[in-house]
């Protein structure tokens, strides 16, 4: 007699695949060494610290701490979470969860080895660096090729709409620069296809504008990370957990400017800083300009405490 007993038909177990997703927690690990943002990365530089949280892991940070010490050996301190994202047509077919935090850590500790490196984040969005002014590659690259890219539209209305967009985000009067718009503006690059994560899989296609790229969604979750800092640290004294111990005024600020990509009036820079009483002196000097020694500080503890409902105001104070 045939066999009529009931096996999963081959349709079920490709519905149960389709169903499967798989988590991946993704740090983004930011470090200020000689005036400059870096990020802890590895893959030769093209991918964040990440790994699946496996059901061993007793929570999503604790899993995070493990992957990245297992992969850079660095500890982490300071980390909040940062976005999730489940986007499937921007990992490829498989829908991948991915979590991701934001962690700071200080100069001493952005040690280097073959496993991982610490990478400037300029490198992967270089007309955001605004310091010395309008990035060339935004005036003479950007704008142009995504000027193109909104008339090229042959719907008016999405004409229209590509245009206030470009207009919004890569605003050239720099005066007018939103530094906090890092993700709006690669998610218009990588619309137009003008980043190469957007043509990767794809016959033809733009070629992609300078800046490194990164694996899988990895640069849009940097972009994330960084947006995420230049707005916390106007309103929360998260800058000092990238600072040493003791540190001068022009220090601070150098590291102020790094990652806001733009330089601030140096009075009323300082005069914040006294206004909301953030440091205390340490009693100690160091030479660093051919003027006179300079004062060093330290971050007052207690500022945490005392601020935790109200907020620390830090904004940027253009020159």
């Amino acid at each position: 007699m045939q066999d009529k007993t009931i096996q999963p038909t081959s349709q079920a177990q490709r519905n149960n695949q389709s169903h499967a997703v798989s988590a991946d927690l993704i740090a983004v690990v930011i470090a200020v060494t000689d005036g400059e943002p870096r990020v802890l990365t590895i893959g030769e530089a093209q991918a964040l610290p990440s790994g699946p949280f496996e059901l061993g892991h007793r929570s999503l940070q604790s899993g995070l701490r493990a992957w990245v010490e297992r992969q850079t050996g660095h500890p982490l301190g300071y980390i909040e979470q940062l976005y999730t994202f489940a986007d499937r047509d921007r990992t490829g077919d498989e829908r991948v969860i991915s979590i991701s935090y934001l962690g700071l850590t200080r100069e001493e500790q952005a040690d280097r080895s073959a496993a991982h490196s610490w990478r400037g984040w300029y490198d992967y969005f270089p007309w955001e660096d605004h310091r010395a002014g309008v990035p060339s590659i935004l005036r003479d690259i950007l704008v142009p090729r995504l000027s193109a890219w909104a008339d090229e539209a042959e719907d008016l209305g999405v004409r229209r709409d590509r245009r206030q967009r470009v207009a919004y985000a890569f605003d050239l009067d720099d005066r007018d620069w939103n530094e906090e718009l890092v993700l709006q503006r690669y998610e218009l690059l990588y619309e137009a296809t003008l980043v190469a994560e957007a043509t990767r899989g794809r016959d033809g296609g733009s070629p992609s504008v300078p800046g490194r790229p990164m694996i899988a969604d990895h640069r849009r979750i940097l972009a994330t990370g960084i947006a995420r800092l230049r707005t916390k640290i106007k309103y929360r004294p998260v800058v000092f957990e990238l600072m040493p111990p003791a540190f001068t005024l022009l220090q601070l600020q150098r590291t102020v400017e790094a990652l806001a990509g733009r330089l601030v009036h140096k009075q009323n820079f300082r005069r914040l800083i006294e206004q909301q009483d953030l440091v205390e002196e340490t009693g100690e000097t160091v030479s660093e300009t051919r003027g006179p020694p300079a004062k060093r500080f330290r971050f007052r503890q207690t500022v945490l405490a005392e601020r935790t409902v109200a907020g620390t105001k830090l904004p940027l104070s253009r020159a």
